[in-house]
């Protein structure tokens, strides 16, 4: 049997990792700037992470939702307390689509209603009704139908208006910062306003924090930036650093019933571990605000290659563009620098790497990068 074709791969394997470095068997080793699409939040083989996973499987690896479980409740006081969400309440499911899903459906439950406002460029994952408010139609299938669901363009408050004065949406879901569309932001006004009319209108906002929270923007989640409260956050990637896990933190205004969500692999016992290792790095090596400190570095290095066009992000998530194909430059860095970077598009490169990442680090990869476009 041979696996599905549906990556492009490079003829390069990783078989382990450490911080923001892997190596293949022949010991090469890689700057990594990429962390598996934003996954990689506290490095690679972090020993605290190591540890509490590898005890908690020697302990009990999985057992379901049906019996009480200490580390849930243990990883929703600590995510709690990292993202100043206390008063919100926390549903763990296994990835970042399945967390969209049940947002978008307790939206719908919440409201009553069915209608979906998203975003140009927006993309909310690969499931049946993530993918109908992703803006990619060649990644939806004929199964899939976008009856309920509009688009509007981004940072345009008046189109946003415009749909809701109908109060026929349940919800308005839009990223913290757009990833796949080449790490476009809200402007903080337009979150603003979103987050009035949304409140005005009785639609439920949705803040997408999978790629852009966990610390990435330089604030626990991008949104708080603009100093907004959702009434639903989704998140995952770096949630595990690896593991499986995500989750939705519900707003005290959400109503729980029983039966109305479920999962069975959610927040089970090594997912926990895993995201509860997360959190204690990121408090302890304090990985927001270093994340914050290291990106503006990054940035204000990266303005200084002429080469680079448009160079955007906040904190460790950051895009750029380039004249000729962004895919070449990655491959060159790849096999002639050794520095994995990601893409989003024909000429932007990508750029999301581990959270505890130095300046030092930061400035390897700039002389890499300007020895190939200069």
């Amino acid at each position: 049997m041979e696996l599905f074709d549906v990556y492009s791969l490079y003829p390069v394997e990783p078989v382990r990792g450490r911080g923001s470095y892997v190596y293949d068997a022949a010991g090469t080793e890689y700057l990594d700037l990429y962390g598996g699409h934003a996954v990689i939040s506290i490095g690679h083989a972090h020993p605290h992470y190591v540890k509490r996973i590898s005890e908690q499987v020697a302990r009990l690896g999985f057992y379901s939702n049906s019996v009480e479980n200490s580390l849930q409740h243990e990883l929703a006081a600590k995510l709690g307390k990292l993202s100043d969400y206390d008063d919100y309440r926390l549903f763990l499911c296994n990835s970042g689509a399945e967390a969209n899903e049940n947002a978008l459906k307790l939206a719908s439950f919440h409201t009553g209603r069915a209608r979906v406002l998203a975003f140009g460029g927006a993309f909310h994952g690969r499931t049946s009704g993530a993918v109908e408010v992703t803006d990619n139609p060649a990644i939806r299938s004929p199964f899939n139908t976008t009856e309920y669901v509009e688009f509007v363009p981004l940072n345009d408050i008046e189109a946003v208006e415009q749909k809701l004065a109908s109060r026929e949406f349940a919800a308005v879901i839009i990223e913290g910062i757009q990833g796949v569309a080449g790490i476009r932001c809200p402007e903080p006004a337009f979150l603003q306003a979103l987050r009035e009319v949304t409140e005005r209108t009785g639609t439920v906002l949705i803040l997408d924090e999978i790629q852009s929270g966990y610390g990435r923007s330089g604030r626990f989640f991008a949104h708080q930036w603009a100093g907004i409260r959702p009434d639903l956050i989704t998140m995952a990637k770096g949630m595990g650093n690896g593991f499986p896990i995500g989750g939705v933190l519900i707003a005290p205004q959400f109503e729980a019933r029983k039966g109305m969500l479920g999962t069975t692999f959610g927040g089970n016992h090594l997912a926990c571990a895993a995201a509860i290792a997360v959190a204690d790095v990121v408090a302890e090596e304090g990985l927001v605000e270093n994340a914050r400190r290291v990106g503006e570095h990054l940035m204000e290095r990266l303005h200084e290659i002429p080469a680079l066009h448009d160079v955007r992000g906040r904190g460790l998530m950051i895009g750029f563009d380039v004249e000729g194909s962004a895919a070449e430059l990655r491959r060159r860095l790849v096999f002639e620098r050794h520095t994995f970077t990601g893409g989003a598009g024909a000429h932007t490169v990508r750029l999301l790497p581990a959270l505890g990442l130095s300046e030092a680090q930061a400035d390897t990869f700039v002389e890499r990068l300007r020895s190939l476009v200069e």
